[in-house]
């Protein structure tokens, strides 16, 4: 298994294997993710203070906040998909 840091800003990596999905924070929905996942202790605030641009979700519930776009995060994810294959 190889296991590959994505760069969600700040020096914050988190491992691409572990992402279920990447969205924007604005939705109903996604706000009430975070609140259930801040009352487990579950969320990750990785914005530095700054406004959250992307929600992190990974496969053991946890919840990443990240100031960069999610469009960013993204295309990061598919450039190191990218990189493996060559």
């Amino acid at each position: 298994m190889n296991l590959r840091l994505i760069n969600i800003g700040f020096g914050n990596v988190v491992s691409a294997n572990r992402i279920i999905s990447i969205v924007s924070p604005e939705s109903a929905p996604i706000k009430r993710i975070i609140t259930v996942a801040r009352d487990h202790n579950k969320l990750i605030d990785a914005t530095y203070g700054r406004r959250t641009r992307a929600v992190i979700i990974t496969d053991s519930d946890h919840v990443v906040l990240s100031a960069v776009q999610p469009e960013t995060v993204g295309q990061r994810v598919l450039s190191h998909d990218e990189d493996s294959d060559d």
